[in-house]
This record gives structure tokens, sequence and C-alpha cells, in this order.
């Protein structure tokens, strides 16, 4: 099963790193409410600020 980014729904080629596959590197994780989510290399870019600010998803 492909991961899927949480914000655009981007896929990966990898995956579930849970199974022993690696994240791709540009890729990001946060934990929001509990839930892991994945976010493309993409909005990675477009949003860092936010990630670093601690910023829910909802806010970019």
């Amino acid at each position: 099963m492909a991961l899927t980014c949480s914000f655009c729904g981007a896929s990966s080629a990898t995956t579930d790193p849970g199974s022993g596959d690696a994240l791709p590197l540009t890729w990001s994780t946060g934990v929001e409410n509990g839930a892991v989510r994945y976010f493309c290399a993409t909005c990675t870019r477009a949003n860092l600020r936010a990630m670093e600010g601690k910023l829910d998803s909802a806010w970019w």
C-alpha cells in the first residue's frame, strides 16, 4: 500500500513504513490529534514554517 499525502493526496511509491520500508527522504510526518499524518515533498516545502510552528494542517 502506497503512502498518501494527508494534505494534497499525492501518492508515494514506498509502502507503509511500519512494514520495514523507509519513508521517502523528502516526505515528512506529523502527529495531529493522535493520528500520524504524512506530507509529500511539495507540501512539506510549501508549509515548512507552519510545521515548525506546530500549527495543525487546518491552518495551512
